[in-house]
Parts: C-alpha cells; sequence; structure tokens
C-alpha cells in the first residue's frame, strides 16, 4: 500500500497544484492488491486453489505473474512521493533535518501499526513501508547515482542471500537461525525486516530506491517514453534470462518468483513497475476529468487499505456472508469493495478532504 501523505506536488518554491499522476497510479495500483490479497485470503480460509487456467495461473497470488507487482508499483509510487515530498527542503539544513524527522517519525509510526495489524491481516506490507521511510531519511539527500547504486546493492543482497541459503541447504547444513526467528524478539524484528518477511527490505529498498530517482526525473521533457523504454527493456531481459534455467540451482537462482528474492524477479517487477507508472501518468494528465475518482481514492490509500482489510474480516469472518469458493468470488468480491470505496472516496474527498486514516496519520507523524 502507498501513504498518499507522502506525495506533495510543490515541486518548485511557488505552490502548485498536486500532480494527478501519483495518485491514479497508486489507486489502481491498490486495486490490483485488493484482488490479490482476497483471493489469497479467501485461500487460506478454504478455497480451492486450481491452476488448470489461464485465469487461476494469471491471479495466483504466490507465483502467478501478477504476483506482488501491484505492491512493487506501490513502493516505485512511494519513492516518487518521497522526491516530491522533499524537494523544496534541499538547500537548507534546517529544513533537511526538519523533514528527516518527519520520514522518521511517520516510518516508525507505519512500522509500529504494521506490527500492530498483522496480527488480524499477516503478511502486510505496512510495516515494511515503514522501514523503508525510515531508510528514505537517509536517501532522499543523496546523489540520484548513489541513490540508484543503493537499490541495486539491495536487489543483489536479497538474491545473494537467497543463493547462499540454497548452497548451505544443498551441503546439508541449516540457516534456520538467520529464516527463522523467535517472534518479539529485537534479532526476530530485525531479520523479518531486512530479510524473512513478505516484503523484506532486501530486495524490496530496490523499488522504493527508483521511485526517489524516478521523482526526479519526472521534469525532464521525454521522462515517460525513457521510463516505459527502461522498464521494457527490464521485463524482456528478466523473462529471457528466467526462461535459460534449467538445472536446480538456475531455477532458483534466476527465478521471476517474488518469494525466491532474486534479481531477475526484481528487474522484471521493476520493468512492469516503471511502464505502469508511466501509462498510467500519461492517462492521467490526459483525462483528469474522467480519471477524477481514482485521484481522490489514489489520495485516500491508507484509508481505503486499513478499510479492505475490516470489511473482509466483518463480511468473510465475522458474518460469513461470503464463503471461499474460488477466483471468480475473490474477483466479485474485491470488486464490489472497490465500487463502494471509490465511490466513498469521491464524496469524502469533496465533502472533507483528506481521509480519516491519512488525517490521523499527519498527527501523529507530522
Amino acid at each position: 500500500m502507498a501513504v498518499n501523505a507522502t506525495v506533495r506536488t510543490s515541486v518548485a518554491a511557488g505552490s502548485r497544484p498536486r500532480l494527478p499522476g501519483p495518485d491514479v497510479v497508486r489507486a489502481v495500483a491498490l486495486i490490483g492488491v485488493v484482488v490479490m490479497n482476497y483471493h489469497g485470503y479467501l485461500i487460506l480460509r478454504g478455497s480451492r486453489r486450481v491452476d488448470d487456467g489461464v485465469l487461476d495461473s494469471l491471479f495466483d497470488p504466490w507465483t502467478g505473474p501478477l504476483s506482488t507487482r501491484f505492491a512493487a508499483t506501490f513502493v516505485l509510487v512511494a519513492g516518487v512521493g518521497v522526491t516530491l515530498l522533499t524537494k523544496r527542503s534541499l538547500g537548507s539544513r534546517a529544513r533537511v533535518r526538519e523533514m528527516r524527522w518527519r520520514l522518521v517519525r511517520r516510518g516508525a509510526l507505519l512500522y509500529v501499526a504494521g506490527l500492530l495489524l498483522d496480527t488480524i491481516w499477516p503478511g502486510t506490507i505496512i510495516p515494511f513501508y515503514g522501514g523503508m521511510f525510515v531508510l528514505a531519511a537517509a536517501l532522499f539527500t543523496l546523489r540520484s547515482w548513489w541513490i540508484a547504486a543503493i537499490g541495486v546493492g539491495a536487489a543483489l543482497a536479497g538474491w545473494s542471500i537467497r543463493t547462499w541459503r540454497f548452497w548451505r541447504a544443498e551441503d546439508g547444513e541449516s540457516t534456520a537461525w538467520l529464516t527463522t526467528q523467535r517472534t518479539g524478539t529485537p534479532r526476530g524484528y530485525v531479520f523479518d525486516l531486512f530479510v524473512n518477511g513478505t516484503h523484506p527490505l532486501l530486495p524490496w529498498l530496490a523499488f522504493l530506491c527508483a521511485g526517489i530517482v524516478l521523482g526526479r526525473a519526472v521534469s525532464l521533457p521525454a521522462w515517460r517514453p525513457l521510463t516505459m523504454a527502461i522498464g521494457a527493456t527490464l521485463y524482456g531481459l528478466a523473462t529471457i534470462i528466467a526462461t535459460t534455467a534449467t538445472t536446480r540451482f538456475q531455477l532458483t537462482a534466476l527465478s521471476t518468483d517474488p518469494y525466491q528474492r532474486g534479481g531477475v524477479y526484481v528487474a522484471s517487477a521493476l520493468g512492469t513497475a516503471l511502464i505502469a507508472y508511466a501509462a498510467l501518468d500519461w492517462l492521467a494528465e490526459r483525462f483528469t476529468g474522467a480519471l477524477d475518482p481514482l485521484r481522490r481514492a489514489g489520495q485516500m490509500t491508507l484509508t481505503l487499505y486499513v478499510a479492505h482489510i475490516l470489511v473482509f474480516n466483518l463480511v468473510v469472518d465475522w458474518l460469513g456472508w461470503i464463503e471461499p469458493a474460488g477466483l471468480g468470488v475473490a474477483l466479485g468480491f474485491s470488486m464490489g469493495f472497490w465500487v463502494a470505496g471509490i465511490a466513498a472516496a469521491t464524496w469524502w474527498s469533496r465533502r472533507f478532504g483528506r481521509g480519516p486514516a491519512e488525517r490521523l496519520y499527519r498527527a501523529i507523524g507530522g
């Protein structure tokens, strides 16, 4: 999910209207997240997992081609948001210091809130999102090439850890000291955040770094074609490399499976995220009026993200109105939530402005 409060559009000394692109991209990404989450959690509740059809394979929440790509796009937009939020602070030590603490406060808040949310929605991205914002406090003043290098380093680190674990297992050695930590311990929290969680910073920090760099490039005249070209190149190369795998080691190291944490997956997911961002940003500027409901929903994604969890637990777990019954039910449930969610977000935004979760987030996080 993305925290829309971080995306500001005052990119010059004078105040400018909020850019519609990041909000629309965020809203579309959240639609995908809801679909994948609802399908995955219905499977965990007992829905039959089918893999003999095109749609079933496409929407497989763990190994399908869409798995985690919407979340990766969210993190990319978060990086863009960091740049847009912090751009006016550059050049002033006092403003930079204040912005660093603001990002740390927001990140810490998201991390703690995410751990609490994880008790009712295991695997939520929120605590990892919080960790990324804390690190962003140190990143946003660096030169773009340094940020890109850190992102590549995070991807390579995640890839190296997975490769090392593979060879340790081949040698009959256990890596449980790394992958199986006691919950509730400082070591467990650190290892979960960086290595073992559903969206560990190694390699997921790469998506945030790419977003920070992208946020600096959006002022260039030809940034969209360049972004799409880079995205297509990354995705194409990753796809070709993945198809060359034949041995057990290659099938692990060169996999586009997100849970293998490999560099090929990072390149593939980043490629699709860049293509989606450039395309949706163009649509947001070209069809501003038609996409206004998505723009408004994109400004309330923290509220809508929390809402989709509460709605699932209410309708599925507490009331039993929806029973696990396959992909069709998950898609219908997701679309029903989003029709109501976009309508509610549009009404709320016009009447009250920021969403309730966003107001609380700003009040506490600054």
